[in-house]
């Protein structure tokens, strides 16, 4: 019997029914722990072996040989272990991805047949008919959304140009009252006359006169 045989738990007859997935890698991961087991234990007695070879080498030579041939078996059957121990981890991750890979797909016929069994009952010509009656109620309403928003009576039948032209002439009006306001000569008072007479000025015709002859009179002088 072969040693997956062994861990499959075979035996059975052609038509016996193989081992699930499931059970196969739980078999598997036992079996790696067994062997994990074993290599540490092997390990150990590699170890002690060395000891004793250290330990007898000037003493007893025939005691330290046997100690390291015992410890090249040991170290025989651990590369052995580590060998077996990495073919099973193959198979066990195999077994993991083709168990994954499995779910998968049955969850995929499942859903499959989910959507089959949603869609069973429609007909794509009504779902067109359904999107088209929804997509005129929606212009409607947005039409009527437009209608209701739209100002009434509020100034639709006056001109615009007429009452521009209107509001000009309400400013120039306004303008025109406020220069006058400011600069008017009606508005501005005007000073009083005054009631006393002004002082005479003095008569400037007599001076002139009195200079002119002592003028002469010195011109004659001079001669």
């Amino acid at each position: 019997m072969s040693l997956f045989a062994k861990i499959f738990g075979g035996g059975g007859g052609k038509g016996g029914k193989g081992p699930s997935p499931q059970e196969a890698i739980q078999k598997l991961r036992e079996t790696e722990e067994m062997l994990t087991k074993k290599q540490e234990f092997l390990e150990k007695k590699i170890e002690q072996e060395l000891q004793i070879a250290k330990k007898n080498g000037t003493k007893n030579k025939r005691a330290a040989l046997q100690a390291l041939k015992r410890k090249k078996r040991y170290e025989k059957q651990l590369t052995q272990i580590d060998g077996t121990l990495s073919t099973i981890e193959f198979q066990r991750e195999a077994l993991e991805n083709a168990n994954t890979n499995t779910e998968v797909l049955k969850n995929m016929g499942f859903a499959a047949k989910a959507m089959k069994s949603a869609h069973e009952n429609m007909d794509i010509d009504k779902v067109d008919d359904l999107m088209q009656d929804i997509t005129e109620q929606q212009e409607l309403a947005q039409e009527i959304s437009d209608a209701i928003s739209k100002p009434v009576g509020f100034g639709e039948e006056f001109d615009e140009d007429e009452l521009l032209a209107e509001l000009d002439e309400l400013e120039q009006e306004e303008l025109d009252k406020n220069l006058l306001e400011i600069g008017g000569p009606e508005n501005v008072p005007l000073p009083n006359v005054p009631s006393t007479s002004l002082p005479s000025r003095p008569a400037k015709k007599e001076e002139d006169e009195d200079d002119m002859e002592d003028l002469q009179r010195w011109a004659l002088e001079a001669m």
